[in-house]
């Protein structure tokens, strides 16, 4: 005899960068334990993949590809899913630094945190059209989830920031053509971007310097010390210490 079915609920949500309207499901048990299992490994790579193959599985909407979606739109999305498959209520730990007796109070403080109240904070004074002299200019995007595994093979800090810039190049104008990223090898976009003088190169850098993230203004007291804390967190790891 078959065993009966249970039916789960689907969910809605607008990504913030993308602007995708998604529509998903909870996360299974079986899906739960797989990213305890990754958490618990800690290990970047392997907590990456799992938060991939997570949201692909549980994704209703047809046409969705992770890989392509900015960084900060799956982070988000994930939030939202593990609030609605676990709880919106997350607990969190920090540890109390503030200064007693000329030492760290030490206090390790449980904080508890909704995680639907977590937004993405866009700044407001950064511009994704980056003018580079009288005639080009570069369209930026904001970056894929799929660059940051790439990124990671890059080798040294230099190394990262040149192939991310490369990598999160929408289309180049030369005030006469277009000439657009996914018609470019990853070579010629390296090589436009290691052309450019230190003060171009550093106008490219300020738009990774200000990108949206996910955060949030935490206040609470510690029970031992009684000091307030007032915390900006910042990222997802941010809400999972």
């Amino acid at each position: 005899m078959a065993l009966p079915k249970i039916d789960t609920p689907v969910y809605e949500l607008d990504l913030p960068l993308s602007k995708k309207h998604i529509r998903f499901r909870p996360f299974l048990v079986k899906e739960q334990r797989n990213l305890m299992m990754a958490l618990e490994a800690n290990d970047t790579d392997t907590i990456e993949q799992n938060i991939k193959q997570v949201l692909q599985n549980c994704t209703v909407t047809e046409g969705v590809d992770i890989d392509k979606l900015p960084l900060v739109d799956v982070e988000f999305y994930f939030l939202n899913l593990r609030a609605r498959s676990v709880g919106e209520i997350a607990e969190t730990k920090y540890k109390c630094n503030n200064e007693v007796e000329d030492k760290p109070c030490g206090n390790i403080m449980d904080v508890k945190v909704n995680l639907l109240d977590i937004k993405v904070e866009m700044p407001g004074n950064v511009t994704d059209e980056i003018r580079l002299n009288e005639n080009i200019v570069v369209k930026m995007k904001y970056p894929e989830f799929a660059v940051m595994k790439r990124l990671k093979d890059s080798g040294t800090l230099s190394d990262f920031a040149f192939v991310l810039i490369a990598e999160s190049i929408e289309y180049i104008h030369d005030g006469e053509q277009f000439y657009y990223a996914k018609e470019s090898t990853p070579e010629e976009l390296l090589n436009f971007v290691e052309s450019l003088s230190q003060t171009q190169f550093m106008k490219m850098e300020d738009f990774f310097n200000n990108l949206p993230k996910l955060g949030k203004k935490l206040d609470f007291e510690c029970s031992k010390c009684h000091f307030h804390h007032n915390l900006d967190v910042e990222g997802l790891e941010g809400f999972f210490v």
